[in-house]
């Protein structure tokens, strides 16, 4: 049913978009209150499933709650360790009343969560109970967006399988809705200067703390309005931007200080994943040269390549 990659076109898919994008928000907003911080907010992100976006667990009290998107049966579902478990559908409706809906939500759960209540990483920033601007929710978009972080979570998922430093595996980030992974080199970092909007300075000096090359997807903003592919190093290093990478359809974009693969491109090629990975390794490896990793060791270990090379097992 789904055998082939949707196409996306920002103009089409961005108010759906925009209004989903504020809903993943509040929901992030609950989990970042009650998770344990960890590194590069790592503890605050989702992860795509089979059916649409998650929370996975994460604590309340003494229990835990999950709270997933489904954009197969476009619902969203709060469920509780204890055996409690709320369904509310997905439709059109502005951020204020989503918002609303899913504060009572929480207050028949039982669940308190405490947390600023406007948007972070946004231009406008609006306060969720004010916001009646941002309202549409199209199945189709929502559906076709979600479909494409799926396959893309899929070749993400590889190239992290090709490290073996520090690195994280694919995750959805609310504040920026991009899916991205890291891989880090081990050493510190310059201080980073901050300045991300409506995001405090703190949170993003302590996630570029130590040098890192990211990647990943995200489905435009109004300075590139189309879905890409992105990669970038920090701190970058003299000549990364003026570098050859592969495909030749990715490009050096010098506002947004990153590599950038059109998700178009990649869609038109007879073997989109292949594409992906080899624009993720030609920035990969010519950031990590410029950079001076330490590639041998981060690149490279006996027994993990035995295990990914084993043969399937006859128990």
């Amino acid at each position: 049913m789904y055998s082939q990659w949707p196409q996306l076109y920002y103009q089409e898919y961005k108010d759906t978009y925009f209004t989903l994008h504020r809903w993943l928000q509040i929901i992030g907003k609950i989990k970042l209150n009650k998770t344990p911080c960890l590194n590069h907010s790592w503890h605050a992100s989702f992860k795509v499933t089979s059916s649409g976006i998650s929370t996975m667990a994460f604590p309340d009290r003494d229990r835990t709650l999950t709270i997933d998107f489904d954009f197969l049966s476009h619902s969203i579902t709060f469920t509780t360790s204890d055996g409690s478990h709320v369904t509310r559908d997905l439709r059109s409706e502005s951020v204020a009343d989503f918002y609303e809906r899913v504060k009572e939500t929480l207050r028949f759960l039982n669940v308190e969560a405490h947390f600023t209540p406007r948007p972070n990483e946004l231009p406008d920033a609006i306060p969720f109970k004010k916001d009646t601007e941002h309202c549409e929710y199209d199945p189709f978009y929502a559906q076709d967006i979600w479909q494409a972080l799926v396959r893309i979570d899929l070749a993400l998922n590889k190239f992290r399988s090709r490290f073996v430093g520090k690195a994280s595996e694919p995750l959805l980030y609310w504040g920026s809705f991009d899916l991205a992974c890291s891989r880090f080199s081990g050493r510190h970092a310059p201080e980073h200067p901050g300045g991300v909007p409506h995001l405090p300075d703190k949170i993003v000096k302590e996630a570029y703390s130590r040098e890192v090359f990211n990647c990943g997807f995200w489905p435009g903003n109004e300075i590139y309005p189309h879905p890409a592919f992105f990669c970038y190093i920090y701190p970058e290093p003299d000549g990364f931007s003026s570098g050859e990478i592969l495909p030749h359809s990715c490009f050096y974009h010098h506002n947004l200080g990153e590599y950038v693969l059109p998700y178009e491109a990649v869609v038109a090629s007879p073997r989109p994943e292949a594409m992906i990975l080899e624009f993720l390794e030609s920035c990969y490896e010519r950031a990590a040269w410029l950079a001076q990793w330490d590639r041998e060791n981060l690149e490279s270990d006996a027994y993990l390549l035995r295990l990914q090379n084993r043969q399937p097992a006859n128990h």
